[in-house]
């Protein structure tokens, strides 16, 4: 097995070690996996260095110096990983190609686009198969729940409580479990998909929530690729700082929605926001705050509240 070979299989053992350990390394395991088909690409006959990491860190795409500090944020661990097996590792340097956290603007969803979205799905082809049903289920679920895209497509049949109206969120980011309540609407419209799914005879039997035609289990990037279809057909303005809305953008919009729900009825931000933070599954209430966003009517309804406060103390 040559050098090239082993960096490769450190990748994978390295993704596997930190699952072990309970890390889900969702997106950072798509990237180490990136870089080592970019590793065998170049014929790399080395260990990990910074110009190797470097020549990695710009080869993408879009050219971004925010996707190049990423790349590099996710070597770097990788990189120290790896320096138990091999001293010369050199591990990158942090802020390389500038800060790996900017946040960029989220496109919050209106209630109308929302709509729009499930109304779209059975579109989808094959028309009239899981796939539209599934997919408007799931997006239903994100934009009612604020669950991750891959906490919705992890679904068990087990994990869904339609007589409790509760989810069990297994084993997600941090390595958490937790139970996310459901309103009534969400559970009625769980059970009317439940119902159609399980008259294809291919998906009664499958131990997965959401279900595609031919009785394939949801998957996150197939759902995503369907988003992209609905999204392209819809033409949706751009509200923000990405070059398209996102489906991550329902998560964001789930929760300025509730900020906005409270707002109008006069309801304690400080004391419910600990309560969303746990909803959603942050581990701090500050990753909940990173979420929310200052829409017209969220100002709007500050502002009323900060007028009738200083009327008051006047």
């Amino acid at each position: 097995m040559n050098r090239s070979d082993t960096l490769t299989a450190r990748v994978h053992a390295y993704i596997a070690s930190r699952r072990q350990a309970g890390f889900v390394l969702e997106t950072e395991g798509h990237q180490l996996k990136r870089f080592a088909v970019f590793v065998e690409r170049i014929h790399h006959l080395g260990p990990l260095t910074v110009k190797l990491a470097m020549r990695w860190a710009i080869d993408s795409r879009d050219q971004r110096p925010l996707t190049a500090a990423r790349r590099m944020e996710v070597l770097r661990p990788f990189a120290r990983y790896c320096q138990q097996f091999d001293p010369a590792t050199e591990v990158p340097p942090r802020g390389l190609f500038g800060r790996t956290h900017r946040r960029l603007t989220p496109h919050i969803f209106t209630d109308r686009e929302i709509q729009s979205l499930l109304a779209a799905c059975p579109e989808l082809y094959p028309p009239g198969g899981l796939r539209g049903a599934s997919c408007a289920a799931i997006f239903g679920l994100i934009a009612a729940t604020g669950l991750r895209t891959s906490e919705a497509t992890g679904l068990r049949r087990s994990d869904v409580d339609l007589k409790r109206h509760v989810l069990h969120i297994r084993h997600t980011k941090f390595g958490k479990s937790r139970w996310v309540p459901m309103h009534i609407t969400v559970v009625q419209a769980l059970r009317c998909y439940a119902q159609q799914r399980d008259q294809d005879a291919l998906a009664v039997n499958a131990e997965a929530f959401f279900i595609f035609d031919y009785g394939r289990p949801a998957s996150t990037d197939s759902v995503e690729y369907a988003f992209r279809l609905l999204r392209a057909a819809l033409k949706w303005p751009v509200r923000g700082g990405h070059p398209a809305p996102r489906i991550y953008d329902l998560r964001h919009s789930f929760i300025c929605h509730r900020l906005e729900d409270w707002y109008a009825q006069g309801l304690d931000i400080d004391r419910n926001i600990l309560a969303l933070s746990t909803y959603v599954g942050h581990a701090k209430v500050t990753d909940t705050y990173w979420y929310i966003t200052a829409t017209p009517t969220l100002l709007a309804l500050a502002a009323q509240r900060f007028t009738r406060s200083a009327r008051g103390a006047s």
